[in-house]
């Protein structure tokens, strides 16, 4: 698959999981939040946490889930830019946060969205 329709395809899997979210009651306060070590697709507010959310999308599942495709060093990169946005906020150490993930099925109607709670924690 050509670079430029894999971009396409992650914008659009970030629109439909933003969408999902806020339909969900979630705020949007961040997309594709970017500072030296990274990037953060989705960062929004559910009632007492600020949620940092990476999505995937998937064509095929035969490749394995979302949360296997988010590596350790991937969640590492997706902590250390949190705490820079939690930092550049004056919200470290004030309010609570976590990381979820969503994958995005492009070519499934019947399950087309997997929001993952929760999907790992700073250690």
């Amino acid at each position: 698959m050509p670079p430029y329709q894999r971009h396409l395809d992650g914008k659009m899997a970030e629109q439909i999981a933003c969408t999902h979210l806020q339909k969900q009651g979630l705020i949007l306060l961040e997309k594709n939040y970017r500072c030296f070590s990274g990037e953060i697709d989705l960062i929004m507010k559910d009632s007492q946490h600020i949620v940092f959310i990476e999505v995937r999308s998937r064509k095929r599942t035969e490749y394995g889930s979302a949360l296997e495709s988010v590596t350790k060093p991937k969640q590492m990169r997706i902590i250390r830019t949190a705490t820079h946005f939690l930092q550049t906020k004056k919200w470290l150490f004030r309010i609570n946060s976590r990381f979820d993930i969503v994958q995005v099925h492009l070519t499934c109607s019947t399950q087309p969205l997997e929001w993952i709670k929760n999907a790992f924690w700073v250690e």
